[in-house]
C-alpha cells in the first residue's frame, strides 16, 4: 500500500491516457511519469533523503501533482503549504517539521525574502512558476530537464507520507502526520461507494495544498482518469472549462457553487457533459440542493464530512440521498453514514456510546486516522484515545446509522470551506496592547455560510477601533482568519468559573 503504485499501474497499462491538463500544458501518463521519475531524481540529488520533508507554496497546476508523486517516488515526505498563511504561519511550519526544499510559483516568489530572514533553517527554492527564475532559486523545469531519472523508492505500509498543518487550538498549526496507509485506506472505500467516472476528466478547483483536494487527486491516480486544473476558483472561467474540456467530476464548496448558479451567463454554458458534484466543508445547504439540481438535473451530487486527522472522510451522502424523496424526508441534510473501514459512535464526555438521537460527540476510528500531530505527544494523546480519534464534532446518528451534525464543539468557524478555530485569532487580539479580552464566534452569512466575528473589551482607558484591529489581525495571521466584523463591549458573558460564555455571545451578535 504506497501511492505511488498507482501511476506505475497506469505507466503499465495505459501509458498513452490523458494524465494532466492545465491551461495549454496536456501531457500523457507516459510523459507525466517520466517528469516524476526525474523529479525525484532531482531532490535526490539537493539532499531528499528517505523520509525528508518537502514543501511547496503554489497554486493549482499539474506541477504541483508532479511534486505530490514526484516527493513520494523519491522517498519523502509532503509538506503542502497553506497558500493563505502571512509569513509567520509559513516559517512555523517550515521550522516545525524541518522542511529543507520548498517549492514556490510565481505567485509566492515574493515571499522568500521574508522566509529566509525569519526561518530556522533556511530551504532550498526551487521556482515552479511562469517566466525567469528569481535570484537565489532553482528552477523546476531545468531541474527535471538535467535529471537522470530513479527508480521508485517503495516507500508505503506505515511509512510517513504527508505533513499536513491544520489550524490548532493553542494558537499554532498541527501538523497531522498521514502515512501511506492512511492515505491508501481513506481513497480505498470512497471508490468503493463512489467509482470515478470512466474516462472522466475531473476539474480541480479546491487547493491541493487543502486535505480535501489532494485526497481527491489521489482517488483519480488510483483509478488512472485525467486530471484537469485551474490556478483557484473563478466562476466564469469554470463555466468555461467544464464546457470546453468536457469535465465529468469536480468538487467544491457551497459559496463556489453559489457564486457559479449566481453568474448571469450560467445558461449560456453547455455543461451537460458533468455528471458528479461533490460538496463539501460545510453542512448541506438545503436551497443550494435545490437550485443545483434545478439547473443542473443530470447531475449526481454527494456530500462528504472528515477532518483532515481522518486523511479526511468519515462518512458520505450518497447521491440516492439527494433524490426528491430524501430530500422531503430530511434525509439530505445529513452527512451520511461512515465508509467501509470507518468506525463511528456518537460519545458523552465519559467516552460512552449515546442513544440514536442523541447528541454527542463525534469518535472515529480506522486504518485512515492519522498517525499523530508532528512533535505534539501531549494533544496527539488528547485526540487519539483507545485508538479512537475524538473529533470535537457534535451530532446524532439516527437510527440508519446517518450522521447529523449539530455543533463544533471545539469552536470551530467553517467560512468559505476553511476552518478557522476561534482561539487562534482570540490569541492575536489579545496580544494587541489595547484590548482587555476577546471571543471569536462565527456568525451566519449568506456568501461564507459563517463569518468571524469579534466581541472585545477594551482596556481602560485605551482606544482601538475596528479597522486598526483588522489590520493589527493581518500581520500575523492569514487574511481570511481575520475578523469579518468587530464589536465593543463593556464586559464579555462569563460562567461561574470564568469561562466565556459564547452561547450567549451567539444569541445576540451585533
Amino acid at each position: 500500500m504506497y501511492m505511488t503504485q498507482c501511476l506505475q499501474r497506469t505507466l503499465q497499462q495505459n501509458p498513452e491516457h490523458m494524465a494532466t491538463i492545465f491551461g495549454e500544458r496536456r501531457q500523457t501518463y507516459r510523459q507525466f511519469g517520466d517528469r516524476v521519475a526525474r523529479l525525484a531524481g532531482a531532490l535526490q540529488n539537493l539532499g531528499m533523503a528517505p523520509g525528508d520533508r518537502v514543501g511547496m507554496l503554489a497554486l493549482n497546476s499539474d506541477r504541483y501533482l508532479e511534486y505530490i508523486m514526484g516527493v513520494w517516488w523519491g522517498g519523502g515526505v509532503l509538506n503542502p503549504v497553506n497558500i493563505r498563511w502571512s509569513v509567520p504561519e509559513i516559517v512555523y511550519s517550515l521550522d516545525d517539521c524541518a522542511t529543507g526544499i520548498l517549492i514556490v510559483d510565481e505567485h509566492f516568489a515574493a515571499l522568500a525574502d521574508g522566509i529566509r530572514a525569519t526561518v530556522h533553517r533556511v530551504p532550498v527554492f526551487i521556482y515552479a512558476g511562469e517566466g525567469e527564475v528569481p535570484a537565489g532559486m532553482l528552477g523546476f523545469e531545468p531541474l527535471i530537464a538535467d535529471a537522470v531519472p530513479v527508480e521508485d523508492a517503495g516507500r508505503g505500509g506505515d511509512d510517513l507520507a504527508c505533513i499536513m498543518y491544520t489550524g490548532g487550538t493553542t494558537g499554532f498549526p498541527k501538523g497531522v502526520m498521514q502515512s501511506h496507509l492512511n492515505l491508501w485506506s481513506a481513497c480505498m472505500p470512497r471508490m468503493v461507494d463512489m467509482p470515478p467516472v470512466r474516462n472522466g476528466r475531473l476539474l480541480h478547483v479546491a487547493p491541493l495544498f487543502h486535505v480535501a483536494g489532494m485526497a481527491r487527486a489521489l482517488i483519480q491516480f488510483l483509478a488512472g482518469e485525467t486530471h484537469v486544473l485551474v490556478p483557484s476558483f473563478d466562476a466564469e472561467g469554470l463555466l468555461q472549462i467544464i464546457e470546453g474540456e468536457q469535465i465529468t467530476e469536480t468538487l467544491l464548496v457551497p459559496t463556489m457553487i453559489l457564486a457559479l448558479l449566481a453568474h448571469p451567463d450560467f445558461d449560456r454554458y453547455d455543461l451537460s457533459s458533468l455528471k458528479r458534484l461533490t460538496y463539501g466543508a460545510s453542512p448541506s445547504a438545503s436551497e443550494m440542493v435545490e437550485q443545483v439540481l434545478a439547473r443542473l438535473p443530470q447531475i449526481e451530487l454527494s456530500h462528504s464530512y472528515g477532518l483532515t486527522e481522518a486523511c479526511p472522510v468519515v462518512s458520505s451522502n450518497l447521491p440516492w440521498n439527494h433524490t426528491q424523496q430524501a430530500r422531503q424526508s430530511g434525509l439530505s441534510r445529513s452527512v451520511g453514514r461512515g465508509g467501509l473501514g470507518v468506525n463511528v459512535k456518537i460519545v458523552d464526555p465519559q467516552g460512552n456510546e449515546v442513544p440514536r438521537g442523541t447528541v454527542g460527540e463525534i469518535i472515529v476510528r480506522g486504518p485512515n486516522i492519522m498517525q499523530g500531530y508532528w512533535n505534539k505527544p501531549e494533544e496527539t494523546a488528547k485526540a487519539l484515545r483507545n485508538g479512537w480519534l475524538y473529533t470535537g464534532d457534535g451530532a446524532y446518528m439516527d437510527e440508519q446509522g446517518y450522521l447529523f451534525i449539530v455543533d463544533r464543539l471545539k469552536d470551530m468557524i467553517v467560512s468559505g470551506g476553511e476552518n478557522i478555530y476561534s482561539a487562534e485569532v482570540e490569541n492575536i487580539l489579545a496580544r494587541h496592547p489595547a484590548v482587555a479580552m476577546a471571543a471569536v464566534i462565527g456568525i451566519p452569512h449568506e456568501q461564507w455560510g459563517e463569518a468571524v466575528h469579534a466581541v472585545v473589551v477594551r482596556k481602560p482607558g485605551a482606544h482601538v477601533d475596528e479597522q486598526q484591529l483588522r489590520r493589527y489581525c493581518r500581520q500575523f495571521i492569514a487574511g481570511y482568519k481575520c475578523p469579518k466584523s468587530i464589536e465593543f463591549r463593556d464586559a464579555l458573558p462569563l460562567s461561574a468559573a470564568g469561562k466565556v460564555l459564547k452561547r450567549q455571545l451567539r444569541k445576540q451578535p451585533s
